[in-house]
C-alpha cells in the first residue's frame, strides 16, 4: 500500500479522507504486522520514536519566523531522510515490519518541501491515533493469541 500526501500537488489539494480513512486504512495494515510477529514487531511505543523525531523536526521549523523556515527545512531534509535508515536498522532487528518500513519510505519519498512535510507531520499523527486504538482494541485477542 503506499500513501500519497496529495490529491493535486499543483492546487495544494489535500485528499479529504488523508487523514481519516487512509490514515485508519494504513495504521490496520501496519498493526496487522504486530498481530503476525504476536507483539514483537510494531510496538506503539517502537513506532513513537520515530513519531517524535518528525515532531522534533517539525519542531524546531515552528520555533523560527516563517521567512527563515525554508533554509532551515533544506538543511534538516538529509536528516528527515535518513529516518529510511533508521527503520531500515529497526526492521533489521525485528522492531518494525516492512509494511511500517514501506510506509516511512514511501512517505519520505514525497517531501520535497515544507508544505509536504506538514502534510506527512499531519498524517503521521492521525496514523498514530487510529493505530493506538488498534493497539487497545486488539490486547485482549494478542494476550489470548499466546503472546509473549
Amino acid at each position: 500500500m503506499e500513501i500519497k500526501l496529495w490529491m493535486d500537488e499543483n492546487k495544494q489539494k489535500i485528499d479529504p479522507n488523508l487523514f481519516s480513512e487512509k490514515a485508519d486504512k494504513f495504521a490496520a495494515e501496519i498493526f496487522d504486522g504486530q498481530i503476525r510477529t504476536r507483539g514483537k514487531a510494531n510496538k506503539p511505543t517502537q513506532l513513537r520514536k520515530f513519531y517524535e523525531e518528525v515532531l522534533r523536526f517539525d519542531a524546531m521549523l515552528k520555533e523560527l519566523p516563517k521567512e527563515e523556515q525554508k533554509a532551515k527545512f533544506e538543511a534538516l531534509l538529509p536528516y528527515l531522510k535518513m529516518l529510511n535508515a533508521k527503520t531500515a536498522y529497526a526492521m533489521a532487528r525485528d522492531l518494525v515490519t516492512k509494511e511500517f518500513k514501506d510506509f516511512i519510505t514511501n512517505s519520505l519519498k514525497q517531501i520535497n518541501d515544507i508544505s509536504d512535510f506538514r502534510i506527512f507531520v499531519n498524517f503521521f499523527e492521525a496514523f498514530m491515533g487510529f493505530y493506538r486504538y488498534y493497539d487497545e482494541k486488539k490486547q485482549p485477542e494478542r494476550e489470548r493469541g499466546g503472546r509473549q
